[in-house]
């Protein structure tokens, strides 16, 4: 099997895998623990870069026009965390899955707003169908799943601030890390200093725990930056469900988080529209490679 291929699954089995990981740290404030996943994310990723020899590369295109994008994907990227490690320690893991579950068809609607995207008639179809289970969940819940959203939205809109941004993976979430990692640093100091601070107060497991945050957020960046090198972006886009979907099987089968028969009438809107969207895609190519002159 190709590498590329191996990679690929390897980042996202850790990325669907984090639920577990976040609620072994279930005793620490959500925001101290985004703090040292930024604090930890960014020193991992400089050692890196020192090690692999690509610090003047990287000096070489830290430009002042540059600063704004990455600072805006920093606390977008930053947000996200915060929003999820929040949410999965407050047992809302299955949510989250359906946040990431829809983040793509998000994106589509976001290229179509900003980017002056243009979508086929067949393509508006998922996203009208995402849309009303979206929607179905709101009615029968009384509310929005503002979790879902909230990752979809802080996660897409990241998504549409890289598309416009210049560096590769590694540089730039080690930029954008690095932007916000003195705000995160100030914090973590300002907690210590008030006593609420769990770093080195909280016993050794949990210490290494919040230091191997950086360590579970560098390595599968570094997996699937390695495996787009590798292979077409069409696996990588069936590929990136395998998250979503761990995920929402820890969330009912692990933490046994309630999946009633409304939500499953929802979730499976929002799966059919995914099904629908990569299939009509799948086809255009299809058919767009059939229509080309033999050479």
């Amino acid at each position: 099997m190709n590498k590329g291929i191996w990679y690929a699954f390897g980042a996202y089995f850790i990325w669907g895998t984090f639920p577990v990981y976040w609620k072994w740290l279930g005793r620490v404030p959500a925001l101290q623990v985004i703090g040292h996943r930024i604090i930890w994310s960014f020193l991992m990723l400089m050692v890196f870069v020192l090690v692999t020899k690509r610090w003047r590369a990287f000096k070489a295109v830290l430009t002042g026009q540059i600063l704004p994008v990455y600072l805006a994907a920093g606390l977008l990227l930053s947000a996200n965390w915060l929003i999820y490690v929040w949410a999965v320690n407050a047992d809302y893991i299955v949510e989250t899955s359906l946040g990431y579950f829809i983040s793509p068809l998000f994106s589509v609607v976001l290229g179509v707003a900003f980017l002056r995207e243009r979508l086929r008639v067949m393509q508006w179809v998922p996203v009208a169908i995402a849309t009303l289970g979206v929607l179905y969940l709101a009615f029968m819940y009384g509310s929005l799943p503002w979790i879902a959203l909230s990752l979809a939205a802080t996660f897409g809109i990241y998504g549409l601030v890289k598309k416009v941004a210049s560096l590769g993976a590694l540089f730039g979430l080690t930029l954008e890390t690095g932007l916000v990692f003195l705000p995160a640093l100030a914090y973590l100091i300002y907690t210590d200093t008030q006593g609420t601070g769990a770093f080195a107060h909280s016993g050794y497991r949990l210490d290494i725990l919040m230091v191997g945050a950086g360590l579970v957020t560098t390595v599968p960046l570094l997996l699937f930056a390695s495996a787009a090198q590798r292979i077409p972006l069409t696996m990588v886009g069936i590929l990136q469900y395998i998250a979503p979907t761990l995920q929402f099987l820890i969330g009912v089968l692990v933490f046994k988080e309630p999946f009633s028969g409304a939500r499953l009438v929802g979730f499976s809107m929002v799966w059919v529209a995914l099904v629908l969207f990569w299939g009509e895609g799948v086809m255009t190519r299809l058919t767009q490679g059939k229509a080309l002159p033999a050479s």
